[in-house]
């Protein structure tokens, strides 16, 4: 399977089924995305994910969306999307790489610190306070997220 990995710039209804899949709150996607560096995955034609890197302070960039197509998990894209986004910064003389994941989110963790992301804190009740309604991750409600991040110097 061959992978093309681009930026994009417009946003389409195929890309925010991505987006909306790993961050529910539209509002909160709409916000970021104009801050962001915008990256897909294709194989083909066919959009199976994307990654969205927003500068949050001097020298840190953080990965505030990343999503893959259902059926293309478990393939390698979501490493490959990363090691994209590191090189990026490297590319942008960045210092550190931040990604928050839901603390229920398990595959999410594995596949960070797999990638050599570091658990920094844990931000209590985070989606309970930015999401209006509850979100159920395997079987238990998601309250709070998991900041990590990476040193690239």
């Amino acid at each position: 399977m061959s992978v093309i990995i681009e930026s994009f710039t417009k946003t389409t209804k195929y890309h925010y089924e991505l987006l909306l899949d790993a961050d529910p709150s539209r509002e909160l996607v709409d916000s970021y995305l104009p801050k962001s560096h915008c990256i897909e995955a294709k194989v083909g034609p066919k959009l199976i994910g994307v990654i969205i890197l927003m500068p949050t302070r001097p020298e840190t960039l953080e990965i505030v969306n990343i999503a893959v197509k259902e059926d293309f998990r478990g393939e390698g894209i979501g490493r490959i999307l990363i090691e994209y986004a590191l090189e990026y910064a490297r590319e942008n003389k960045m210092k550190t790489v931040e990604i928050g994941t839901g603390s229920t989110s398990v595959g999410a963790l594995y596949l960070y610190q797999k990638c050599g992301f570091r658990m920094t804190h844990i931000d209590r009740d985070f989606f309970t306070r930015h999401y209006d309604e509850k979100i159920i991750e395997n079987k238990i409600e998601l309250r709070d997220m998991v900041r990590m991040s990476q040193d690239l110097r």
